[in-house]
């Protein structure tokens, strides 16, 4: 269900059953990771998350490991800071 470079990946969904009685396959939260700290980023406006995680990183859709480093749910939230912190490259 999900690729493998997902946080997601090795996750085993189990069934809740919602407000209606219907059976629905959920995915736990993943554990945060534990990431060490390259150094902080000073933000430009128009800066995007998938853009530094492609320069930082090597792989734009590792943008959640920015939100999660900088402790925010919705990377959204990010946009309005003046300065991120960038997590370390992991090989």
């Amino acid at each position: 269900m999900f690729e493998s470079k997902s946080r997601y990946f090795k996750l085993e969904t189990y069934e809740v059953t919602d407000r209606r009685g219907r059976a629905v396959k959920v995915v736990p939260v993943p554990p945060p990771p534990n990431d060490t700290m390259l150094g902080i980023h000073k933000l430009k406006q128009g800066q995007r998350l998938d853009h530094l995680a492609q320069k930082y990183l090597g792989d734009p859709a590792g943008f959640w490991r920015i939100s999660e480093i900088n402790n925010v749910m919705l990377p959204e939230s990010l946009t309005e800071a003046q300065e991120i912190i960038i997590p370390v490259k992991k090989f």
